[in-house]
């Protein structure tokens, strides 16, 4: 009975919220975005050029309004099983307030071109003025209350600095046509939450944006918080274009830290505050000369840190490098790996469902799943879409696209590493394939993880490659680039605890404890090869334990991936082959035996995957080094034994050094091994 009066009152609640979410339009929309007349002269490698990014901000929207038939329609849509919210009806008003401030992203850069645009028969302009004044009707189901004082930051906090950007981006239409008494209520509401607490992360920029909005406007605000939270925020900033985001190294760096950045510096800060803006502006800069390495040859981003589901956003800073107006910044390259990027996802049929973009990668995928999100928290991927705020002579949209550095600085048979200072960072590019690596922060416990995703794969992986998106791990042990080690309840457990050593000679080194049992523990060293990594990692634990590593994991596509051995020189290379790439592990020394696993539901591309994974059990005493060579090639070529053994020997016996010599004649020392 309990059960049935709570489903009742469920429905109740939503009948009284005006919460029955809307059906789609039919055939409002089409699953995959299509570049109308590509420009191939402009943009040789995408075809895309400004009219398209409009085209395809306006196809976002077009699956989105596809919900809303009357001026009276919340931004609600499907939501997926699994861990996002709602879970409740108390967050049926947050969810409200996510779909609109997130579509609006998208819809401000459009409506301060063009005031009158409509979207399925709906006037955009006349929608989303009309939803923010629901904001502030107590008799409308979106009504936001004053924020307790007694209360701390919340959702709603985020939403409105969300709101605040979009309201400086588009004032002619969003703003000045409110009354003045709307305008009031509106700013009572928005700097309650904004006059107040938050948390000590990238959320000090949402005080900052609505504080900023109404001090321009003319209202009396808590300026001296305004610089608290601005000194703050610049605090974070480590080096290289890298703001560490309490405690983590992400995407929140770049499509939060340095986007709010060059945005409160333009719209507010060059004008209020110009010392403060100089110092974002600068780091801004730095971002430039670092993170485009992150994006691959063809501009597609890589899948790593929380809120995968944002997708695109990741390049939402780049574009704004225009407001440099710099001759050194190649904007062709700019352009060439935000356009990449977007198509990266408007282009992939799993993107989209009930027109709207998944939880997920590219189709849903749980395990990257964070609970704070609901179906509407995905268009913060609209925050891409800002680059329309740019007008078209700027030379972000001007520049003829090119690949940067891939062409003629990089050459194929070498890798590049790009050491991050400051935030110990490492991004790799590997011309053989053209994909980018990141390897990053993780020392996270999941005991102290109480929202379980700076502990898990979103964060733990060894590296992330843009060519070789994360698995998940299984419960049986499989394992995608990193170790698992069985734990005192008999259960595979992944290494999270992570402290960065050093880098030095162009080897990367860590130090890994798992994290219920301290006495389990390895020195890591790594080595990226023209073709792949070279691992040297020491086991220090003063235990017996059963360990596997794993190479990345390749999904199954259109055919069954296919399973080989082949010699490489003394020792055995196993390889899986996909039909686009090929895999290949060689254990030099330590393990045991390497098996092919194939694996279901763990993969963000395909339902079925498969990856190798090298097993071992160790016993103290052995001193043991764990040497494997993870290696990587497109499908359909050739091994060669230069490629699949370009070590000559590893030498273990020089006390705390151990020394690789390579077959090319060159050598590297592993030093201060424990």
């Amino acid at each position: 009975m309990k059960t049935i009066h709570y489903l009742f009152s469920l429905f109740f609640f939503s009948l009284m919220a005006g919460n029955f979410r809307a059906q789609p339009v039919k055939n409002a929309v089409p699953e995959v975005f299509r570049i109308n007349q590509p420009d191939y002269k402009k943009s040789p490698y995408t075809g895309m050029t400004r009219e398209h990014w409009k085209d395809a901000a306006k196809y976002m929207l077009q699956g989105a309004f596809s919900y809303v038939h009357t001026l009276d329609d919340p931004m609600v849509f499907p939501k997926q099983p699994g861990k996002s919210y709602p879970r409740d009806p108390k967050q049926l008003p947050t969810e409200k307030l996510e779909g609109l401030s997130r579509t609006l992203f998208i819809a401000s850069a459009l409506l301060r071109e063009d005031p009158d645009l409509e979207i399925n028969g709906i006037k955009l302009a006349e929608y989303y003025r009309h939803q923010v004044l629901n904001l502030i009707d107590p008799k409308s189901p979106s009504y936001i209350p004053l924020k307790d004082p007694k209360s701390g930051p919340s959702q709603i906090l985020v939403e409105f600095g969300a709101l605040s950007i979009s309201l400086f981006a588009a004032p002619d239409v969003l703003w000045k046509p409110l009354t003045r008494e709307q305008k009031d209520k509106l700013a009572a509401t928005m700097l309650s939450y904004g006059d107040g607490p938050t948390i000590a992360s990238n959320w000090r920029f949402f005080n900052i944006f609505i504080l900023s909005f109404f001090k321009e406007n003319g209202y009396p605000v808590n300026e001296p918080l305004m610089r608290e939270y601005l000194s703050k925020s610049l605090g974070q900033y480590r080096a290289d274009g890298w703001y560490n985001d309490s405690p983590a190294y992400d995407y929140y760096s770049m499509w939060a830290f340095q986007l709010y950045g060059i945005l409160w510096s333009d719209f507010y800060g060059k004008k209020n505050e110009p010392e403060i803006a100089a110092r974002f502006i600068r780091n801004f800069k730095e971002m430039g000369e670092n993170y485009p390495y992150a994006f691959s040859e063809d501009g597609q981003m890589n899948m790593w840190g929380r809120s995968i589901s944002y997708r695109f956003a990741s390049i939402s800073p780049l574009p704004f490098l225009g407001t440099l107006k710099d001759e050194k910044i190649n904007y062709g390259w700019m352009r060439r790996i935000s356009s990449g990027t977007l198509l990266q996802f408007l282009e992939n049929p799993d993107f989209m469902e009930d027109r709207v973009p998944t939880l997920g990668f590219y189709g849903h995928f749980e395990p990257a799943v964070q609970v704070y999100s609901c179906r509407g928290s995905v268009y913060w991927m609209g925050k891409a879409f800002l680059a329309l705020l740019l007008p078209p002579d700027n030379p972000f949209w001007t520049a003829t696209e090119n690949t940067g550095p891939w062409k003629d600085e990089f050459k194929k048979d070498r890798v590049y590493n790009k050491f991050q200072k400051g935030s110990n960072l490492m991004i790799t590019n590997y011309p053989a394939i053209g994909a980018a690596e990141m390897r990053s922060w993780c020392h996270e416990k999941v005991a102290d993880d109480w929202q379980q995703f700076r502990s898990s794969e979103n964060y733990n992986r060894l590296a992330y490659n843009t060519a070789f998106p994360w698995q998940a791990d299984g419960k049986n042990g499989e394992v995608a680039m990193n170790y698992v080690l069985k734990n005192k309840k008999n259960e595979w457990e992944a290494f999270r605890l992570y402290t960065f050593r050093k880098y030095e000679n162009e080897i990367y080194y860590r130090d890994v404890v798992l994290e219920t049992d301290d006495d389990v523990k390895m020195n890591l060293a790594e080595i990226t090869l023209p073709n792949g990594i070279l691992r040297v990692d020491k086991n220090n634990s003063g235990k017996a334990v059963d360990m596997r590593l794993g190479h990345y994991a390749l999904p199954q596509l259109e055919k069954e991936i296919k399973v080989s051995v082949q010699k490489a020189g003394k020792y055995k290379a196993t390889i899986i082959d996909n039909g686009v790439y090929q895999l290949a592990m060689v254990p030099l020394s330590g393990w045991e035996k390497v098996e092919s696993i194939a694996t279901k539901g763990l993969h963000p591309v395909s339902t079925k995957s498969m990856v190798l994974n090298a097993s071992a059990h160790y016993s103290p005493g052995k001193d043991e080094v764990y040497s494997t060579l993870l290696l990587w090639k497109k499908s359909g070529e050739k091994w060669s034994q230069q490629e699949l053994m370009p070590v000559k020997e590893i030498n273990t016996k020089s006390g705390n050094t151990i020394t690789v010599s390579f077959s090319n004649g060159t050598e590297k020392k592993i030093n201060d091994v424990k």
